[in-house]
């Protein structure tokens, strides 16, 4: 309820987005904001796994059969929830809606008709199907239980968070939307909550042990309870599985979102902030479901295994967004209203804040550790990216454009034979300045290399050098260079640096002709030996050497000329 009241207010504060990560940032600083997005990336990405591996769970309590391929039934499942997703927001709502629909008119029909039974028996049901024994108690009830048990409840509170971190997504009126779902969501999981917690001890349902045969789940025992195996309790198991499986997309379309301001604020790659052909943000889609597909392998699908993961991430952006909302509204005094709603939130903060510190300790040998050590983790990858970008945006900064009188640069044309493509990049490098030179790498060697290199010179000097003489220009030079076992990157870069130290102030064009790839046997046909010999130059070379692409258009250039041109 405390959770309702706070995010109720978040909305009506934040009406376009009030997610954890903005409430956080504007009002506590980046620090906690970027600290509120880590917690939620993790916690949506167990979303994810914890959802599938559930619902798969869910499916093998109905065919024990299936057990054995729990994990690749599991990793099937969240393929095809990332394909859909990647289809587009509005077709995966359509397609999650129905199954949602179906899952809460089924399970409120069992509870109904499971608290008639226990109304109509006077507290002793019958159960059609009687569940499994439970096991012997081997501890007394007490303090250290009762946390435990509080702390596996919590998980079921997360998803709370993701009405106010996806208002945008409401059609209009978005807050008011907003406020509704939150309303449904909130009382659907209080009467599902309580009336499966009510039933269960009447029925004498006890957890069972995933790992073990016979597992049956607790939704599993009701049902069966409640209704046997007939048409009711099929079409039940297969809204748990729907639903728990979907459920995911709450992660599929809070996780991208976030990814996206991310990436606005540059902590996160630019790719997060474009959306992809269908208007969604591919990179955040399959980002998700990388890491969840990880988490589900590196778990084997076991949801007994994923809990103890969970909760942290979400109490964490809990923690930081109530607290966050608190400020806002002392911001706000003076306004009507301002002190009651602070105490809300505030108590909120409190609240969440005693949580989050229950379920770190309670399930810290059970997993725990791992999403205290992947949140911080994730927080100081965040913060280096935009660390990163804060130094290249000083460096890239520049104010009047100055114009200084500057030589010609020296080119340096690559080649491997005169042909067209050589043509096009001397004459090309020619236009640039006078002092051009080619140079041709050869691994080649004895009398068959001389020869070839007599041939190259006399090509060179009846071909370059006769005509560009005639016609007035300094003739390009021709540098033959031998490489044996045909390595031509470090003699080319070499040569390169030689270049920018015997001209320490004139630029270093380097011209690389190369046949530009069109269809995709292009590639299968032709060598990539221009785009190493690019990337080998910008990587090795100084900021006074430019490297410019020469294409050739086989297509295009290849053919005659039209007598107009």
């Amino acid at each position: 309820l405390v959770l309702y009241a706070s995010y109720w207010q978040i909305i009506t504060a934040y009406p376009s987005n009030g997610g954890a990560y903005t409430v956080a940032s504007e009002n506590l600083g980046p620090a906690f904001g970027l600290l509120a997005a880590t917690a939620l990336m993790v916690d949506y990405t167990l979303n994810v796994a914890v959802g599938v591996s559930a619902g798969i769970g869910a499916l093998t309590s109905a065919v024990p059969m299936l057990a054995p391929h729990t994990l690749a039934l599991c990793l099937a499942v969240l393929v095809l929830v990332t394909f859909v997703n990647l289809r587009g927001t509005s077709e995966a709502g359509v397609t999650f809606s129905i199954p949602t629909g179906i899952f809460v008119v089924s399970w409120i029909l069992i509870l109904g008709i499971g608290l008639w039974f226990v109304a109509r028996s006077g507290g002793h049901p019958t159960p059609v199907i009687a569940p499994p024994p439970g096991p012997k108690s081997h501890q007394a009830l007490d303090l250290w239980i009762l946390l435990c048990a509080f702390a596996n409840g919590c998980t079921a509170m997360t998803g709370v968070e993701a009405v106010s971190n996806g208002v945008s997504a409401f059609r209009d009126p978005p807050a008011k939307n907003a406020h509704r779902t939150l309303s449904a969501i909130v009382l659907l999981l209080a009467i599902l909550l309580g009336g499966i917690a009510w039933l269960v001890k009447f029925y004498g349902i006890y957890a069972m042990d995933q790992n073990k045969p016979g597992y049956q789940s607790v939704l599993s025992q009701l049902a069966h309870a409640i209704t046997g195996n007939g048409i009711l309790y099929y079409i039940a198991i297969a809204s748990v599985l729907a639903v728990l499986s979907l459920a995911a997309n709450t992660s599929f379309t809070g996780f991208p979102r976030l990814c996206r301001q991310l990436a606005h604020d540059r902590f996160l790659p630019k790719a997060f902030e474009l959306p992809g052909r269908r208007l969604v943000f591919t990179a955040g889609i399959i980002c998700l479901a990388a890491a969840a597909g990880a988490l589900l392998v590196a778990f084997g699908g076991i949801t007994n295994a994923l809990i103890p993961l969970f909760a942290i991430g979400a109490f964490t952006a809990f923690v930081m967004s109530q607290a966050g909302i608190a400020v806002y509204w002392w911001r706000q005094r003076g306004q009507r209203g301002w002190l009651t709603r602070m105490i809300v939130n505030g108590c909120g903060a409190v609240l969440t804040s005693v949580a989050l510190g229950i379920i770190i300790i309670t399930k810290f040998a059970e997993g725990a550790w791992i999403t205290l050590i992947a949140v911080p983790a994730l927080f100081i990858l965040l913060w280096r990216i935009r660390a990163y970008y804060a130094t290249l945006r000083r460096q890239l900064a520049y104010g009047k454009l100055q114009f200084e009188t500057e030589e010609a640069p020296v080119v340096i044309v690559v080649f491997e034979t005169w042909n067209a493509l050589s043509a096009k990049a001397v004459k090309f490098g020619m236009r640039m300045s006078d002092d051009v030179t080619a140079i041709h790498l050869t691994a080649m060697q004895g009398p068959e290399a001389d020869e070839n290199e007599q041939q190259l010179r006399a090509e060179w000097r009846n071909n370059v050098e006769i005509p560009a003489s005639q016609a007035g220009f300094r003739p390009p030079s021709m540098l033959l260079v031998r490489s044996p076992y045909r390595r031509f990157l470090k003699p080319l870069i070499r040569l390169v640096r030689q270049a920018e130290h015997r001209n320490p102030n004139r630029t270093v064009a380097v011209l690389i002709p190369e046949l530009v790839k069109l269809r995709w046997w292009d590639y299968l046909l032709h060598s990539l030996r221009a785009r190493n010999l690019r990337n080998a130059i910008l990587q090795e070379g100084s900021a006074r050497t430019i490297v410019i692409d020469v294409p050739w258009h086989a297509e295009q250039e290849g053919q005659p000329r039209m007598a107009a041109e």
